[in-house]
């Protein structure tokens, strides 16, 4: 007999089926088997020589997606949201002036970590969809004079690629560093963060590079500069997908990205859908926004097409929620197949979701 008060969980005695699904959201992304075996080896302790080598191989791996040399290059433990406060907190201090950026949930999430630190937050703000001039950007660093100017390579709440050329070097010249999100665009457009002048820059291990969420690669340049039990079993999976980023091959990995959103955006403006960013070289090739059709709940079209197909897309978020519908075509979910199958579902959501004649 049994004089516990809290008895085990009924539902933790039987087995718990995970369906499988197409994740075409903005992530996390599909994660290949290859990946996920890698993450299943033998445990090993934070400390081990084993774990040290897998550390290092990491670094060499993020620096060849980052393309940069810095030494102060590595993967926190967390999602890319925890490199974001990492970033954040390690380059401000309270009273001191940062620039953000915002044409986004990201610009925004950011100023809300700058505002906790006690720093003097100053924006930048521009529309749902929209990017900023350099023009834009040299006149508000005059005006402000940060310390740091945050930027977000891809937006994924509005599907903007956010050009770099350029910007690194204004903030040089402002005495600034440049901080730089590219959570939702690492591996899947070009960026050079040596040549771009770029001082920090973050990543998610859960979006091109397929791995499982909870570890964030970061990297902090010289004029940046920055130990805890990392989670073992995900840098073994973060390190795998590193290593088929560099077979695969940078610019074959942005060249392939960059063709199939060609391909999709081809067969959405066919089927009648709008695009949400006008300007074709501002769109981020990894996470498509689509208008949200006119008459329809997009929750409804996102419902039925999880049910009816088991693929997940999503909806607009921050500015863009009620805006968009979301797809994500990121590391080895970004193929023409796929396109093809989400582009068959959404023609089929249509005709059979209802349709508001208001």
């Amino acid at each position: 007999m049994s004089f516990l008060s809290v008895l085990p969980p009924e539902c933790l005695l039987q087995p718990f089926h995970v369906p499988k699904r197409l994740m075409l959201g903005p992530g996390p992304s599909n994660v290949p088997a290859r990946i996920s075996a890698a993450g299943a080896q033998p445990m090993l302790g934070h400390l081990h020589a084993e774990t040290i080598e897998i550390m290092n191989q990491i670094k060499s791996g993020i620096q060849y997606a980052f393309q940069t040399r810095n030494r102060v290059t590595l993967a926190v433990s967390g999602p890319g949201h925890a490199a974001m406060e990492c970033a954040i907190f390690n380059s401000l201090e309270p009273g001191e002036s940062v620039l953000i950026a915002v044409n986004g949930i990201w610009g925004e999430r950011a100023v809300e970590i700058a505002e906790r630190i006690g720093a003097t937050v100053n924006t930048v703000v521009t529309s749902a969809g929209g990017y900023f001039t350099n023009e834009e950007i040299e006149q508000a660093l005059d005006k402000y004079r940060p310390v740091v100017f945050f930027l977000t390579h891809g937006e994924s709440s509005t599907g903007v690629c956010h050009p770099i050329d350029g910007i690194g070097d204004l903030c040089h010249k402002y005495n600034c560093l440049f901080l730089v999100d590219s959570v939702a665009a690492l591996g899947g457009t070009p960026i050079y963060m040596d040549e771009q002048g770029i001082d920090i820059m973050y990543t998610g291990s859960q979006k091109v590079l397929n791995a499982p969420p909870g570890t964030a690669p970061i990297s902090f340049s010289e004029r940046a500069c920055y130990h805890h039990t990392g989670p073992i079993s995900s840098f073994y999976g973060l390190r795998e997908s590193l290593a088929i980023l560099a077979e695969t091959g940078l610019e074959n990995s942005w060249k392939r990205h960059k063709e199939v959103a060609e391909y999709f955006h081809k067969g959405l403006e066919e089927m009648g859908l709008k695009l949400f960013v006008q300007d074709k070289k501002a769109r981020l090739p990894t996470v498509t926004t689509i208008v949200a059709p006119p008459g329809y709940d997009w929750r409804e079209i996102t419902g039925y097409i999880m049910k009816t197909f088991n693929i997940e897309i999503s909806g607009g978020l921050g500015p863009s929620a009620g805006m968009v519908l979301r797809v994500g075509l990121m590391g080895c979910n970004s193929s023409k197949a796929n396109v093809d199958m989400v582009l068959e579902a959404l023609a089929d959501a249509l005709k059979h979701c209802h349709k508001s004649r208001v």
